[in-house]
């Protein structure tokens, strides 16, 4: 008996080109990084059969209701937001709870920018996602699909 090999069937770059989709995200009441991850799933391509690593076959993403995102554990008292000014001693450093009051945008951004790869691919892929903080959006134009997660 011939035992017949499993293949990955890649496809080319002139063949990746259908319409892409718009998905909306509802964050309300769900935890950071397991939402998070969903999101990078979805602009990354992965949820569909033909994902190819080296080609942009993702979706686009808009998250609303980004400030009322959850984190457990005590993870609301102790993280942090650093950033450089670029002055001798410039290191900024917000606690997670400042920063859902000034920009919950930024929590959600920041947490798929993590996952997403650190390449030019990885940066294109991002440039798809925008996120809401409450449930009103501009997107219309691009006729978004809501989905629950």
């Amino acid at each position: 008996m011939i035992k017949q090999k499993n293949k990955t069937i890649l496809i080319a770059k002139e063949e990746a080109l259908p319409a892409r989709k718009w998905f909306i995200l509802d964050a309300s009441g769900k935890t950071l990084g397991r939402f998070a991850t969903e999101v990078a799933k979805v602009l990354r391509g992965k949820h569909k059969t033909d994902f190819t690593p080296h080609i942009d076959t993702g979706d686009g993403v808009i998250v609303i209701n980004a400030a009322k995102i959850k984190v457990t554990g005590a993870k609301a008292a102790q993280k942090l937001y650093r950033y450089y000014t670029g002055s001798m001693s410039g290191l900024r450093e917000i606690p997670y709870r400042v920063m859902q009051a000034r920009k919950p945008e930024y929590i959600i951004f920041h947490a798929v920018k993590g996952m997403m790869p650190k390449t030019r691919l990885g940066e294109a892929q991002l440039k798809k996602l925008r996120v809401c903080a409450d449930d009103k959006h501009n997107m219309e134009a691009q006729t978004p699909i809501p989905v629950n997660i």
